[in-house]
């Protein structure tokens, strides 16, 4: 890249950042899912989903202390935190384009999952398990400067790395944070438009961008 956009980012110390994570166990790695940028992921990256009866079966019998946790914010954070920043050597975490805080998870039942008189006692007959709720992940992205040229690839390589990782019953959203870009209202149409999404990733030179981004993940 010819011109740093910005050359004094603030920086945070890696202590400084919030994490739980774990090592992976053999008894915890669910199965790889197929998609785009499923080479760019490392299969330790893959979180079990603790509401799939296989993830489930897996840990029976293991140590308490090793079994699935629910995925929560704190969850999504230490998957994003490690993605390179796109301009400068280092990662999102520590440069506070992802925080924390600007991570929220909301659960729906899918239309199916709705109770209704008919399928509360059609359920009862077949003793059918419940289907699990759609868990809606809503990132901030906060760009380093107000006018930086890079947010949709920053916000991209955030929604890749999710949608790889997370389990299907999981929709990813990125947004840039509301005051923190020039054009925020023009890259959020962007990264929620699921055909130019698509359209994007098959650009051969924002590929390379991308999985230079997720090594280090």
């Amino acid at each position: 890249m010819s011109e740093i956009l910005n050359a004094n980012p603030t920086i945070r110390s890696a202590a400084d950042l919030p994490s739980r994570r774990r090592e992976p166990t053999n008894k915890t790695k669910n199965q790889r899912p197929f998609g785009l940028l499923s080479s760019t992921i490392p299969d330790s990256a893959y979180i079990p989903d603790p509401f799939n009866p296989s993830s489930v079966s897996e840990t029976e019998g293991s140590d308490p202390d090793e079994e699935v946790e629910p995925i929560d914010e704190q969850e999504i954070y230490d998957l994003i935190a490690s993605i390179q920043d796109p301009e400068h050597p280092l990662t999102l975490g520590s440069l506070s384009v992802v925080n924390l805080p600007d991570i929220s998870l909301t659960s729906t039942l899918p239309p199916s999952a709705l109770p209704t008189s008919e399928s509360t006692s059609s359920n009862i007959r077949n003793s059918s398990p419940p289907l699990p709720a759609i868990t809606t992940v809503t990132v901030l992205v906060t760009p380093t400067i107000t006018h930086c040229s890079l947010a949709t690839v920053i916000g991209l390589g955030v929604r890749v790395r999710l949608e790889q990782a997370l389990p299907t019953r999981f929709r990813v959203d990125v947004r840039i944070k509301e005051g923190t870009h020039s054009t925020a209202e023009q890259v959020n149409r962007q990264l929620g438009d699921k055909e130019r999404v698509a359209a994007a990733l098959e650009n051969g030179t924002l590929m390379g961008v991308l999985r230079k981004m997720l090594e280090g993940c």
